[in-house]
């Protein structure tokens, strides 16, 4: 049997969910319990978009604005993230990680492939090498893809 595109788009609409939601439980399962899901989720969005605004963040994680400032004054206080004034507009705030949210999100990672790599160990190389194959294709296609934001 024979692929074509529309086959192979329908297998990454049907894979690419349950990949993500195995990654999504287990960086949730290893965030720490002082940190809720949206904190989390901001700690994620800021280490793709430093500099983001709290109206970027707010959109993003569909929360409205009061909410998104009550969430990052939390991670703010306990030195997650930090505001800064724009570089381009001073009346602009923009939000990034500060060390310690980088390695915060770090540590979830880093736990959260180790988890990856113990369900992938049970592929024989050869088929782990298809997988790594298929994925840098994917990379080429998708990362290159015009007017998306990577995140």
């Amino acid at each position: 049997m024979s692929a074509n595109a529309a086959d192979c788009a329908q297998a990454v609409l049907e894979v690419v969910p349950l990949v993500m939601r195995t990654i999504r439980t287990e960086m949730r399962r290893y965030r720490g319990p002082e940190l809720a899901v949206p904190q989390f989720r901001v700690l994620a969005y800021l280490n793709e978009n430093e500099g983001a605004s709290l109206s970027d963040v707010a959109e993003h994680l569909g929360l409205r604005l009061p909410s998104m400032s009550t969430l990052v004054d939390g991670l703010v206080e306990r030195k997650l993230v930090a505001r800064r004034p724009s570089a381009v507009d001073r009346r602009r705030i923009t939000l990034a990680l500060t060390a310690r949210g980088r390695s915060t999100l770090a540590a979830a990672r880093e736990a959260t492939q180790e988890r990856l790599a113990e369900r992938l160990e049970a592929l024989p190389a050869g088929e782990l090498e298809s997988v790594m194959g298929s994925l840098r294709l994917l990379r080429t296609i998708f990362a290159s893809a015009p007017g998306e934001s990577q995140s």
